[in-house]
């Protein structure tokens, strides 16, 4: 750690190499702000490897979004990067596209590794890397907890070009020697406020600690505050800092409501009175607890309603099953904890319920925006009970955004 940390002389060496490698000097440095970032508006212009650029093109992509345009090149040139923009913008195809240019195909070795804090979105993301390498016999291993153990140590022995996985399962992998470091070249940690978080923060440190002194490190996420952007200069270098400015966050395309509910008994009736529209295409229902999201789930079935839910207690192969479905279309209503509210991308949702007010600002936008991905027309309603009221107009504010009172012809404008 105290290498990366530039303490040391493995930490000068490492700074040493990286500007040689770029052709830097200690008086400039390229990119420092996101104002110097150069805009590459097409795939082509990006100087991409030829499988990787079909691959691309193959899963639909046409044109890069803005976080596309400006990160790719400096991710793939070995930069550290801090890439913050809004939900459902492309970020993981960003940092995928980054990985895939960088990584050997020769070399049968885990040369990057994505970090999450969720079993969910570490699938996924593997899913986006291995439908963008389509082209290129990409391995790529989701390397998770609650799922077997030997099934992990086949897959790292046969050799992964990129592992993406939680903390946990990979530094338990890592110790067992099973995933060898050696040639990690970089670290991605995806939704890096929570990452860095009190809960992961020293599972990170844990994994931190294995990887080569010059592991190029790059966080991605819809919200970095303050004190996690301060944290950052411990274990990156010179970092490229691409934010996107807060007022600039608020979800275009997604418009957003409130209803108002006196009581909190009253929201399952408002809930049952919205159950058609709900049904129009899938919907996310959000509560702040596990034992909410039960109740609500076994309250809603009993009243004849056709409901999935899914919480980070349930069994691993239970989540999977319940994601299955809902991706596939067979469930539309889902209920489910902040589990959910980050990174995961189900095409159809174009509707979402705050049962609950979230408990901080930042998961208001990760929880919105599952509805109106990459620009697509996205409802979301929140549920307030009169002591919500501040903390409605705090999220107003905070975003720089308007929540109306929900209209009567809501089911027109989903």
């Amino acid at each position: 750690m105290a290498a990366r940390l530039g303490i040391g002389a493995d930490g000068d060496r490492a700074r040493a190499q990286r500007k040689a490698l770029l052709g830097e000097d200690d008086a400039t440095t390229v990119f420092e702000t996101s104002k110097e970032v150069t805009v590459i508006t097409t795939f082509d212009q990006m100087s991409l490897k030829e499988d990787l650029l079909r691959g691309i093109y193959a899963y639909g992509f046409e044109r890069p979004s803005a976080i596309q345009q400006r990160s790719i090149k400096p991710i793939a040139a070995g930069r550290d990067v801090i890439a913050q923009a809004q939900s459902g913008t492309g970020k993981t195809a960003t940092f995928s596209i980054a990985m895939l240019q960088k990584v050997d195909i020769q070399l049968r070795e885990t040369q990057a590794l994505v970090l999450s804090p969720t079993r969910e979105l570490a699938v996924q993301i593997q899913k986006v890397v291995l439908a963008l390498g389509d082209y290129m016999s990409i391995q790529c291993h989701a390397c998770i907890g609650g799922t077997n153990v030997g099934e992990d140590i086949r897959k790292l022995d046969y050799g992964q070009h990129i592992v993406s996985g939680t903390p946990g399962r990979v530094f338990d992998m890592i110790k067992r020697r099973n995933l060898r470091t050696r040639n990690i070249k970089m670290l991605v940690l995806d939704e890096a406020d929570e990452m860095l978080n009190k809960g992961f923060k020293e599972q990170i440190y844990d994994v931190y600690r294995y990887l080569p002194p010059a592991t190029q490190v790059v966080l991605v996420s819809a919200t970095l505050p303050h004190d996690i952007l301060e944290m950052t200069h411990k274990f990156m270098t010179e970092p490229i800092r691409i934010l996107v400015k807060r007022d600039e966050l608020t979800l275009e395309g997604i418009k957003q409501f409130f209803v108002a509910v006196e009581k909190e008994e009253w929201k399952f009736d408002t809930l049952c009175d919205l159950y058609d529209t709900l049904t129009i295409t899938q919907a996310v229902i959000f509560c702040n607890t596990k034992r909410k999201v039960e109740w609500l789930t076994e309250k809603m079935r009993e009243a004849n309603f056709t409901v999935s839910s899914m919480h980070g207690d349930m069994p691993q192969k239970e989540r999977d099953a319940i994601m299955k479905e809902f991706r596939g279309g067979d469930s539309r209503v889902l209920i489910t904890t902040d589990v959910w509210s980050r990174g995961i991308d189900v095409q159809q949702v174009s509707l979402v319920i705050n049962y609950d007010l979230p408990n901080n600002r930042e998961l208001y936008i990760h929880r919105i925006g599952r509805s109106g991905r990459y620009g697509r027309k996205g409802v979301a309603i929140n549920f307030v009970k009169s002591d919500d009221i501040r903390i409605l107009r705090d999220i107003e504010q905070y975003y720089s955004t308007q929540i109306d009172e929900m209209p009567m012809n809501i089911n027109d404008l989903i």
